[in-house]
């Protein structure tokens, strides 16, 4: 596994733009859980519902309740720290490049990196009334999800939930990085989501590919997979 470090490494002393796509793995050594795992969130079973349904539009406007209890015990977590894949990341990024996550803790943000294309949204920015479009802190919404000055349905944040679009700038924005890089890091993701997964068709035919993540992907176009603790990784460079 050292050889493969070692590579990882002067990849990225070569590259002149690096272009990493992270997901859930990242932010797990930080206190926060991640989906798909066989630990992940998406294997609780409080709820009767799927976990897609938990997080959809759908479920947002039929049954805010039971939305605002899952993503307040199991999305919210402000006082996570960034880890030092967040750190060595924003360090190269600010650098030489940009990250294109699905995380929606802004744990990125956090560790300073500057150019964070945020491709779900976040759960603390613009947290607004559905009815009135007034806005909220994030520690108001954890407490109640209604406004009761119209009885509207205070919605989280920027994140884009299941049953929603894209927000077409941060698309624009992802897919631009993407092609621009020469190296393209793909870490802690089990790349299943669409588009998000979709992002590597706009990646340039000489661009190199790593990915790090505990289960081999099978991405035919990597030249390099790094099957590891992406904080060992890291912890490394």
């Amino acid at each position: 596994m050292s050889d493969k470090i070692e590579e990882f490494k002067a990849l990225l002393a070569q590259a002149k733009f690096v272009t990493f796509l992270t997901g859930a793995g990242v932010s797990v050594p930080s206190g926060i859980p991640d989906y798909r795992s066989k630990n992940g969130l998406y294997k609780r079973k409080k709820y009767n519902f799927p976990p897609e349904y938990m997080l959809s539009h759908d479920n947002l406007v039929q049954h805010p309740d039971i939305f605002h209890d899952f993503v307040v015990h199991n999305m919210y977590f402000p006082e996570a720290q960034p880890n030092i894949i967040h750190q060595k990341m924003a360090e190269i990024s600010n650098q030489k490049g940009a990250i294109v996550t699905q995380n929606v803790d802004k744990l990125h943000t956090k560790a300073g990196a500057k150019n964070v294309v945020e491709f779900h949204g976040n759960l603390y920015d613009n947290i607004h009334c559905l009815t009135c479009g007034q806005e909220f802190t994030y520690q108001s919404y954890l407490k109640d999800f209604r406004h009761h000055e119209d009885d509207g349905i205070i919605r989280p944040g920027t994140t884009v939930l299941y049953g929603e679009n894209i927000d077409p700038v941060n698309f624009q924005r992802a897919a631009l990085v993407v092609q621009k890089a020469d190296l393209l890091v793909v870490v802690g993701t089990s790349f299943k989501v669409y588009p998000f997964a979709g992002l590597l068709e706009y990646s340039s035919p000489e661009a190199k590919l790593v990915v790090i993540n505990k289960e081999d992907l099978n991405i035919d176009s990597s030249i390099l997979a790094i099957d590891d603790d992406a904080m060992n990784v890291f912890s490394q460079l």
